[in-house]
Formats: structure tokens, C-alpha cells, sequence
């Protein structure tokens, strides 16, 4: 299972392979980005047991949050719990190759110039599952994704209907809205953490410029991460991550944007029509606890399922009941059902009720106690 994106765009045809390499240097570009660093802010504000080394963080920010912008953070947070919305990637929708914003201003300005398709679509990646990597009718002009849309989202709970019947509705209202949230959270907690992260994410911008430009591409992202490996010949890249997506740069390059509040998630935007673009992690993990050796083995025999690997892979972001999961990996909710239950029984997973509805999610902290190494392949 990877992520593969294809690179032979960035080639000119018939050139030498040295030529060839030099084409690719020059269209893959590193720039930080104070929108999605806002994005992976709300994330661990969401989802702390994702950042085990934020907890003071997180803490100091959430003690003096206005009770108001709390409330209004659970308004919309499907949008970053799970990990995060492309809205906060921007840039990669916009037409013409723009870059990311120096300051959060000059991304929401980009973030307007999204058609309200763009938005839509990304909007309700996380609430309705929409194709992805591949291209299909939107719910604005399409009646049957319409009703689909509302339909998964009652499963989501009552915000998530509040939000997809909104923004169906009114598209316009829901941006303006997001637009003043996010600027809200800037004069709140963002433009102070904001002011101490952007000179390490410049400072690893320009160590992936050089290695670009004297190393070459292979190097640059060799030290994105482990996990991306360059075919150069094949014109490939590969992201090894539990899932499966394809993308291409074709005209649009590479785009590589570093994030310090966001390890260990490594990141890749392939969607459909959009630039692509690597959001890589920064900075050195704080290790998580010793693993208990209580329930090692069955917690062990649980996880060494592929099948039950995918499942954690979701369940680790969000919650979900047995029918979505089945819908999303093409199973038979018995199917389904049997895997939970092994998860279950070895404790790794919670289980809530809301209305019609049972929602199971992965305990990441049980996962973290058996090793930071799988915790952070699946958030991967």
C-alpha cells in the first residue's frame, strides 16, 4: 500500500537524464505555510493524544481559550480532527501554480480563490467520503451526490447535517464563516505559536532547497522522510503509507511543505485536479511510554491483520460505525463486525453510542503504550 505520484510531467520530453533530473529540481519547491500549520494547530487542539509532546502546549492554549471560540472550534472540527481538510492546503487548488502564503492573510486570500466546487468537494472529504483522487460530479450540481452527501452526514451526528445542509444551501456563508473562525484563532493563539515556528519551518525550507539544488531531487525528499522513495528513471515517487492513492504533477510541480505541529503525520495531497503537494513533519517526537506487557500478545495478534491495519488507519482519525467502514473498504458489515470485535476484545478500541448509531474509534493510547513505531505508521 503507497502513495504513488507521478513525476514524468516534470521532464522535458527527450532529455537526457541528467537533463531530466535538472527539470525536476527546479519544479519541486519547499515553502512553509502558515495555513496549514493553523490547520495542524486545530488538529491537536482536537486530537491530543495524536501529539503526545504538545500536551503543554495544547494545555496553556486550551486554559485561556473564550469559552465562545471553544464552542465554535466543535462547529466544524470534522475538519481537522480526522487529520486535517485540503482548505487548509489552499494554494495546491489554486490554478497557475501559487505558492503558500508568507503570512496567514495572504493564504485566506488564496483560500477565497477557490471555486465553491473546490471548496465544497474538500469540505466534505472527511463527512461524506467523496471520490478522491479520481474525477466525478460534485454535490452542487449533482443531485444524487447531494442526497448522498446529507445522507452519510446523518450518520456523522447533528453538526455534521447542520454544516453539509449549510453549505449546500449557501456556499458563500459558510466561507465567509470559516474565514472570520480562522482569523479568530490567529489573534487568539495561532500568530504567537505562529512567530516561534516559522523560523524552523524556513530554516528546513531552505536545507530542502539546497539539497535540491546541489543533491537533486532523490536526496531532497529522502530527507522529507523515510517513507518517500524517488524512481527517477520511472518518473515516480512513492510515499509508503497505509492507504492507496494516485496523482501526477503533470504542469503543476511538487509542492513541499513542512509542519512542526503536526508529527508524525506525513501527509499527501493527491487529490483530484490539485497540485500535489507533501506536508511532512519537522522537529524530534516526543517518545511515548514503555508498553505495558498486559494483553501484549492478544493486542499484537489483533494488530497483525492487513484487514484490521486498514480499519486502525481510520479508526485512529475518527470514529465510525460498522456500515461506513464497510462501505469504505468494500466489505460485508458482518465482515466488519468480526474484525471490531477481535479489536475490541484486546482493548483497543472505545465504542459510543449517539442515537440509532454505535461509533467505534481506535484508543490511541493503548496503541501508543505498544510502540510508537506502528502508532506512527498509521498516522502516517
Amino acid at each position: 500500500m503507497s502513495v504513488r505520484i507521478d513525476i514524468s510531467g516534470l521532464r522535458e520530453a527527450g532529455a537526457s537524464p541528467a537533463r531530466a533530473e535538472s527539470g525536476a529540481r527546479g519544479r519541486i519547491v519547499a515553502a512553509p505555510s502558515p495555513l496549514a500549520e493553523l490547520g495542524m494547530a486545530l488538529h491537536a487542539l482536537s486530537e491530543p493524544a495524536h501529539h503526545p509532546g504538545l500536551q503543554s502546549w495544547v494545555t496553556g492554549v486550551t486554559a485561556r481559550l473564550d469559552p465562545h471560540l471553544a464552542d465554535r472550534m466543535c462547529e466544524a472540527d470534522f475538519l481537522w480532527r480526522t487529520t486535517f481538510s485540503d482548505l487548509f492546503l489552499a494554494c495546491a487548488g489554486v490554478p497557475g501554480g501559487a505558492l503558500p502564503g508568507t503570512e496567514l492573510a495572504e493564504e485566506l486570500e488564496l483560500l477565497d480563490r477557490l471555486s465553491d466546487e473546490q471548496f465544497v468537494a474538500a469540505a466534505l472529504e472527511f463527512t461524506c467520503a467523496f471520490p478522491y483522487d479520481t474525477p466525478g460530479p460534485g454535490p452542487l450540481s449533482d443531485a444524487r451526490m447531494r442526497h448522498r452527501a446529507l445522507e452519510l452526514a446523518a450518520a456523522r451526528g447533528p453538526r455534521q447535517v447542520r454544516f453539509a445542509e449549510g453549505l449546500l444551501a449557501d456556499p458563500p456563508r459558510i466561507r465567509a464563516w470559516l474565514r472570520e473562525f480562522l482569523q479568530d484563532c490567529d489573534a487568539a493563539f495561532f500568530a504567537e505559536a505562529w512567530s516561534r515556528l516559522r523560523h524552523q519551518l524556513a530554516a528546513d525550507t531552505r536545507l530542502k532547497t539546497d539539497l535540491l539544488r546541489h543533491k537533486g531531487p532523490a536526496e531532497a525528499l529522502a530527507a522529507v522522510s523515510p517513507a518517500v522513495t524517488v524512481d527517477l528513471d520511472a518518473g515516480l515517487i512513492t510515499v509508503d503509507k497505509l492507504g492507496d492513492g494516485r496523482t501526477a504533477t503533470a504542469d503543476g510541480g511538487l509542492l513541499l511543505i513542512p509542519t512542526s505541529l503536526g508529527r508524525p503525520h506525513l501527509m499527501v495531497l493527491h487529490r483530484y485536479g490539485w497540485r500535489p503537494v507533501l506536508h511532512y513533519p519537522v522537529g524530534s517526537p516526543e517518545l511515548a511510554a514503555p508498553p505495558t506487557v498486559e494483553q501484549l500478545a492478544l493486542r499484537m495478534t489483533a494488530l497483525s491483520h492487513p484487514v484490521r491495519m486498514r480499519l486502525c488507519r481510520h479508526l485512529a482519525r475518527s470514529a465510525y460505525t460498522t456500515g461506513e467502514l464497510a462501505q469504505v473498504h468494500g466489505m460485508t458489515a458482518p465482515e466488519i463486525s468480526r474484525h471490531l470485535g477481535v479489536l475490541k476484545k484486546a482493548g483497543l478500541l472505545t465504542t459510543r453510542r449517539r442515537g440509532r448509531y454505535v461509533l467505534h474509534q481506535l484508543d490511541v493510547t493503548v496503541v501508543a503504550r505498544l510502540g510508537s513505531d506502528f502508532l506512527e505508521g498509521i498516522l502516517r
